[in-house]
């Protein structure tokens, strides 16, 4: 692995003396400055603000990519994602997936339904408080022909992470009032399937249950749900056994399905 100075600097000359830069320049500035330390095969940026639908900032999708990637993504898995979890704590720094998953992600409906599809080997995202509440994080992402990202790879992210936080905040430090249109622009059409289904979830459940019934989507077995609400293993199950109940279904299939608007999936 060899380190593309020319490029690298070059790329980090976009950055100097602009006041202002648009999302898509900045965004490809910012795959300059990576693809001059490392390859990989894609790259989305993310804005997140609490639990609203989140606003892509930039990608390297193509038309089909980007359906499945970030269309599918935020008309509700967002709410499921890793990523999304540790940008609402937040959790600054440079996060591989797999070091953010719950235990049982990769057996997760979340997993085996959304996840897959994308085909990746891995995700590394840097995570910047941009102001506002707003965490913006910036996905590095490859395929199974370039493999994971090797722990040198990782470790020069580590080291660009101060960079790429100053040059967030620069370009991305006021996000706040584009959220505050794009909520005030869905309090005026039709509410989405997966919300409004979410919704009637709600209605019929416990704040408790809901909660459990997203953990579980996520990716957390029995016993890390437990430890996460400080209740005891059982007492998880017979909440996961009350809420099948209560939305009329007996798997975690039909539970995803409900939860993000979608036609019943068959037993």
């Amino acid at each position: 692995m060899r380190t593309d100075f020319d490029h690298l600097f070059e790329a980090a000359a976009a950055f100097v003396g602009v006041a202002a830069l648009a999302d898509d320049e900045a965004g490809k500035a910012f795959v300059n400055l990576m693809k001059s330390l490392f390859p990989f095969d894609y790259c989305v940026i993310f804005a997140y603000r609490g639990a609203e639908r989140p606003i892509d900032l930039f990608s390297t999708f193509d038309a089909r990519e980007y359906e499945i990637f970030v269309r599918m993504y935020q008309d509700g898995p967002y709410l499921l994602d890793p990523f999304f979890s540790a940008a609402s704590l937040p959790k600054p720094g440079v996060w591989r997936m797999r070091a953010l998953a719950p235990d049982r992600f990769f057996a997760s409906e979340y997993y085996r339904s959304y996840y897959v599809k994308t085909g990746l080997s891995e995700e590394v995202g840097f995570f910047v408080p941009a102001g506002g509440g707003v965490t913006v994080v910036l996905s590095l992402m490859r395929g199974e022909t370039l493999g994971v990202f090797r722990d040198a790879e990782y470790g020069l992210m580590r080291k660009a992470e101060p960079f790429v936080a100053a040059m967030v905040r620069h370009v991305w430090g006021r996000l706040g009032p584009r959220f505050d249109r794009a909520v005030t622009g869905r309090r005026h059409g039709a509410s989405s399937d997966g919300a409004s289904a979410r919704a009637r979830i709600s209605e019929r459940l416990t704040a408790r249950e809901t909660s459990i019934i997203e953990l579980v989507l996520q990716g957390h077995s029995s016993e890390s749900i437990g430890l996460r609400l400080g209740v005891a293993t059982g007492t998880v199950k017979v909440h996961r056994r009350n809420i099948y109940r209560k939305l009329g279904i007996s798997s975690q299939a039909q539970l995803m399905s409900l939860y993000l608007g979608r036609p019943k999936v068959p037993e």
